[in-house]
């Protein structure tokens, strides 16, 4: 009797967390610029049936992260704002990134960014733009893919936990050119906090005919000199012997 009631909890336990699993799904589904989407196109980006994903709105919307219009289509509700507040509230970092991108800008005339991982992606958590007119076009909240770019580079290696092997040995900051788009080059270095943990990606980005890598090579010291300085101002450390960051 025992055995089938601990059957019966675990088979629940592993339906609860296929349940919120689908319904973390749907929520990611929502993408910059939507007002409203219809059931059809959340069916298509998530994958899941129209009948799963009505028993989850009905969830969601009960504790307010979706909202049901009249034509049935959903929006996200406000619960998700309030989460996101309390996010870059605690995340506590705001104060500190802001000059050090500002400093990083008015140095090297380039877009300064810093990002961090969210799954499978990259988020710009603050930005500053170049003064050029011709620059990247990529503003706070955006999520990127994870691909091969110098920052998310950055973010697999220094974010992983245990830190990589590679972490080590990698000489910062990594440069890449038109990896995501063959028009853009970017480069990124680490930026940690208390205790060695890794806070995210400082990085550098405009377009392949500017931001060369001698271009790259001579904004190298700006780079590193403000990732040092805003990972002592966050009260971090650069992990491994002798602190460095190159």
């Amino acid at each position: 009797m025992r055995a089938m009631t601990t059957q019966i909890r675990s088979k629940a336990s592993l339906e609860g967390v296929a349940s919120a699993g689908r319904a973390l799904t749907l929520l990611s589904a929502f993408r910059r610029g939507d007002d409203a989407v219809t059931l059809a196109e959340l069916t298509a980006r998530t994958g899941l049936v129209k009948t799963t994903i009505m028993r989850l709105a009905i969830s969601l919307e009960e504790h307010g992260y979706l909202i049901r219009l009249p034509d049935g289509s959903y929006r996200l509700g406000a619960e998700l704002f309030r989460l996101g507040s309390v996010y870059q509230q605690s995340f506590r970092v705001e104060a500190h990134v802001m000059p050090a991108l500002e400093r990083l800008v008015a140095e090297t005339s380039e877009s300064a960014s810093f990002y961090v991982r969210s799954g499978e992606h990259r988020l710009c958590l603050y930005r500053v733009d170049s003064p050029h007119r011709l620059r990247l076009h990529v503003r706070q909240g955006d999520m990127l893919p994870m691909d091969n770019s110098a920052i998310a580079q950055v973010l697999r290696i220094f974010g992983a936990v245990p830190l990589l092997p590679e972490a080590s040995t990698t000489r910062v900051p990594l440069y890449t050119g038109g990896e995501r788009d063959p028009h853009v080059a970017g480069m990124a270095t680490p930026v940690f906090g208390p205790g060695e943990t890794f806070a995210g990606a400082l990085c550098l980005t405009g377009p392949v005919t500017r931001l060369t890598r001698d271009a790259a090579d001579k904004a190298s010291p700006s780079l590193l000199s403000v990732a040092a300085d805003l990972t002592r101002s966050l009260g971090g450390t650069f992990p491994g012997p002798g602190g460095g960051a190159a």
